[in-house]
């Protein structure tokens, strides 16, 4: 009586199993299909019940591998199916932070307009903007700016998005954030300043660029 019972208690449960393990297979496909760029597949796979939110074992959602990849098309389909803009990985890098760092300013632009939150860190504390300032991208930098990040906002060490931006040897990321009022005087925790890092890094044309608006603003020549 027992082992039929048994028998009857596993028949019952093999189209719940079943349902599980499907629902497991769209959401890897809708991963491989996000992986690939492919949006219509990932619509198809959308209708047919995948779970936009779903992530890989990095803990990668498929808004985050989407907009890594600079889709922008897919990002704004899953975005429509209710993908969350600020879903992390494993290593805390949001969207917004991946965009921000690959330098996909019209994603960045995107994901802020989808609420994205500006202020979230990764498990190196690091901002979308220290992304987008540390690699150099302009276009990033002024996007975050308009969205109400804080142009003096202080990151680990003391840091500034200036003090990034100046190491990333980019001259057009500095000029965007002295236009926006970058403080040139500000010092980390070592006690550098930006034009300190420009020039230990040797990027020659940033550094006098810091220059010549510190002689504007003081008057210090």
């Amino acid at each position: 009586m027992a082992a039929r019972w048994l028998a009857l208690t596993a028949l019952l449960l093999l189209p719940l199993a079943s349902a599980a393990s499907q629902e497991r297979n769209i959401n890897y496909q809708l991963l491989g299909a996000t992986r690939q760029g492919s949006a219509a597949a990932a619509r198809d796979l959308l209708d047919r019940g995948a779970k936009p939110d779903t992530r890989d074992r990095n803990g990668d959602t498929p808004l985050n591998l989407a907009v890594r990849g600079g889709e922008a098309e897919l990002a704004s389909l899953l975005l429509e199916r209710g993908a969350s803009p600020d879903l992390p990985n494993l290593a805390g890098v949001t969207p917004l932070m991946s965009a921000a760092f690959h330098g996909h300013a019209e994603l960045v632009g995107l994901l802020l307009d989808r609420g994205a939150a500006t202020a979230a860190v990764d498990r190196l504390d690091k901002t979308a903007m220290v992304y987008a300032a540390g690699a150099g991208h302009a276009d990033c930098v002024g996007a975050l700016l308009d969205a109400g990040v804080d142009v003096n906002a202080r990151y680990r060490h003391q840091l500034t998005a200036l003090m990034w931006a100046s190491a990333s040897g980019d001259p057009a990321t500095v000029e965007v954030l002295l236009r926006h009022g970058a403080d040139v005087t500000a010092r980390d925790d070592r006690g550098k300043t930006a034009l300190t890092v420009a020039t230990e890094e040797g990027h020659a044309e940033i550094a006098r660029l810091l220059r010549a608006e510190g002689c504007r603003r003081t008057g210090d020549c």
